[in-house]
């Protein structure tokens, strides 16, 4: 996946002055992957410039944690390791003891009960780190570990993907159903286009997730990134359910506004909490497609209501005039 060009005359502090020394380590650091040591960049940057002196490192590396493009870690061995943070989402860490190998993860859960602590508090939180040590499954069994490879932002937009084709698949069974038991002609329609429009955006998304899978053989095996504990699809699922159990037209309706508003929070709630990348693009995407899904049965609900106001008011003029 590419990443867009860093603008580092944007992060350079007011009034200071631009250096193709701190330019070079900057662009050198981003095309790396992983977790790099301030002695490993060092390496690298002597291997283009023998010029640039450790201390110039250094000093750079403090900057980029202090611009947002780096982040530091500490895995336990006794020096602070590096890593993206420009377009990379914040994640977590699990470390193995016996081997120093790291594998990341973000999870909705650990992050909301960060948010609830800091505020329970009054505190301002402006980073969070999360560090599980133990070991990892290869130390454990002996069975070789998997390889290395696949970029945090890579594996971030396949789950964000995978969320979303789950949901996609599980609002086009709950239209289906609504538009097959639901008996008023208007409303019908209604659900019958969202299906419609489900099913295309289904297939848009696996078109995606393909092309996606083409820039690494090896993405759809790699360990999962992004933990949900229930993600938006089973909103939807809930849904159905209810459906089956026999609603009227507007109960159909209040089904189908109570799963799109959940769906809509859920993926615009969680896509403004994640860093610049191409799974918070798909999560806000997929936030505005539910936005206007939730808009049309809003108004398709008020329209039923007043056609079926109407119906009432006329049955009586109907009675009185039979008498």
């Amino acid at each position: 996946m590419d990443t867009p060009p860093l603008d580092l005359d944007r992060l350079r502090p007011a009034g200071g002055k631009r250096s193709s020394k701190r330019d070079l380590i900057v662009n050198v650091f981003l095309r790396q992957e992983g977790h790099l040591s301030a002695d490993d960049l060092v390496d690298l940057i002597r291997g283009e410039d023998h010029r640039i002196s450790r201390a110039t490192v250094y000093r750079t590396l403090q900057w980029m944690v202090d611009a947002g493009i780096a982040r530091k870690v500490d895995f336990g061995e006794g020096r602070f390791r590096f890593e993206h943070s420009y377009r990379h989402p914040r994640h977590f860490h699990l470390i193995c003891k016996s081997c120093n190998r790291s594998s990341e993860f973000l999870s909705s859960d650990v992050e909301a009960l960060i948010e609830e602590v800091a505020a329970a508090r009054n505190f301002t939180a402006r980073q969070s780190v999360l560090q599980i040590y133990g070991t990892c499954e290869a130390c454990r069994t002996g069975r070789p570990a998997p390889a290395d490879g696949g970029t945090t932002e890579l594996l971030f937009a396949r789950d964000a993907l995978r969320i979303a084709i789950a949901t996609e698949r599980s609002g086009l069974e709950f239209y289906t159903r609504a538009a097959a038991m639901t008996k008023d002609a208007r409303g019908r329609a209604v659900f019958r286009r969202l299906a419609q429009e489900e099913g295309e955006h289904l297939a848009a998304l696996e078109g995606r997730y393909q092309a996606l899978l083409r820039q690494d053989p090896q993405l759809e095996a790699r360990p999962t990134f992004l933990f949900f504990k229930g993600a938006a699809h089973g909103l939807f699922a809930e849904g159905a359910e209810q459906l089956r159990k026999g609603v009227n037209d507007l109960q159909a309706l209040m089904i189908g506004i109570k799963c799109e508003r959940g769906s809509h929070r859920f993926f615009k709630r969680y896509g403004e909490r994640f860093e610049d990348s191409e799974g918070k693009q798909i999560f806000l995407e997929f936030a505005d497609e539910e936005r206007t899904h939730l808009d049309l049965l809003i108004r398709e609900y008020r329209a039923l209501l007043k056609r079926q106001g109407r119906e009432r008011a006329r049955r009586p003029a109907a009675r009185r005039a039979r008498a």
